[in-house]
């Protein structure tokens, strides 16, 4: 990102430290230490796909807390609101894969930096001259400050025109379905874009809808809501919007980590959106970047660029001269 450009798209949440195992964690072995967090995931997404994102966070004043920094920074996602907590360390993660592609996750997190985002952390001009705010559940998963954070940011979005983008990402070891609810449904109402697996939805939508297709209609009724994304794995996904529904299927490729998916799929629905794509032409670019993360092991590393999107077109073992 060019230095005092102002950004497309901002976004905030913990982003740690990833140990990643190549089995399981019991039985020793290497580990492989990267970064990674659902919000700069997705910053990362954007920024490799040409556009301007901005991560807002807090790491420890430690060496894993610099690993982040200089990674983001790498990528050219702007860090100007990111801040340094002295009082507190850079949260971790340790993922192992079980069976199959089955991953298990470890926080570490507890009191960590990230844990004590506040709302003094997003003053109002971290904004200035965005066009799309993207926050998510996770963040709000956090505790009291970080939550605090998330509800100012997406009223200083409101009051100034930016939209705002919802991703629910529900995390059960952070909190329990009821909690997530209470807290969710009202900023679900002020979002314009909500989006969510289908087993998510419940989350977000009123309590007395009980199929998708309900639980999406209650969403576009309410509030500021004007698009549903509604991630569905391997059958693609679903864009709902008052004019209608498109659906577009998921691209076939050989699944080597699942984790991160979801973020990639954001990215490429907000690259579509910043870009003046019609709702399949989004949601075909989310489910191409989703596919380019499940064919590459780690959360971010295989996220395609621009010039790359057209690769998936090519036959299956073709080389690339």
């Amino acid at each position: 990102m060019t230095a005092g450009a102002a950004p497309d798209v901002v976004t905030l949440g913990e982003t740690m430290a990833v140990l990643r195992a190549g089995g399981p964690l019991r039985l020793g072995g290497d580990l492989c230490l990267s970064v990674a967090g659902a919000e700069s995931n997705v910053a990362v997404g954007l920024a490799r796909l040409g556009h301007r994102a901005r991560w807002v966070g807090r790491v420890g004043d430690d060496e894993l807390g610099t690993l982040i920094l200089r990674s983001l920074r790498a990528e050219c996602v702007d860090t100007a609101g990111a801040r340094t907590d002295p009082d507190a360390p850079t949260g971790l993660l340790l993922s192992e894969p079980r069976i199959a592609d089955l991953t298990r996750i470890q926080y570490y997190r507890a009191g960590s930096a990230g844990s004590r985002l506040c709302p003094d952390d997003v003053p109002a001009e971290t904004l200035d001259g965005a066009r799309v705010l993207h926050v998510t559940g996770i963040t709000c998963a956090l505790g009291p400050g970080p939550l605090a954070a998330v509800r100012a940011a997406v009223r200083a979005a409101r009051a100034s025109g930016v939209l705002v983008s919802l991703d629910v990402n529900h995390r059960a070891r952070l909190w329990g379905a009821s909690e997530a609810a209470d807290v969710l449904r009202p900023l679900a109402r002020d979002a314009d874009i909500v989006i969510a697996s289908d087993d998510e939805l419940a989350l977000a939508a009123d309590p007395s809808a009980r199929t998708t297709a309900d639980r999406v209609r209650s969403l576009l009724a309410g509030g500021h809501t004007r698009e549903v994304a509604v991630k569905l794995g391997g059958e693609g996904a679903e864009l709902h919007t008052p004019h209608g529904r498109e659906h577009a299927p998921a691209r076939r490729v050989t699944v080597r980590d699942t984790v991160g998916a979801g973020d990639a799929f954001t990215a490429g629905l907000l690259s579509g959106l910043l870009d003046g794509l019609g709702p399949r032409e989004r949601l075909e670019r989310a489910n191409t970047v989703g596919a380019f993360a499940v064919a590459s092991a780690g959360d971010w590393e295989g996220l395609p660029e621009r010039r790359e999107l057209a690769l998936l077109e090519r036959e299956d073992g073709a080389t690339v001269r």
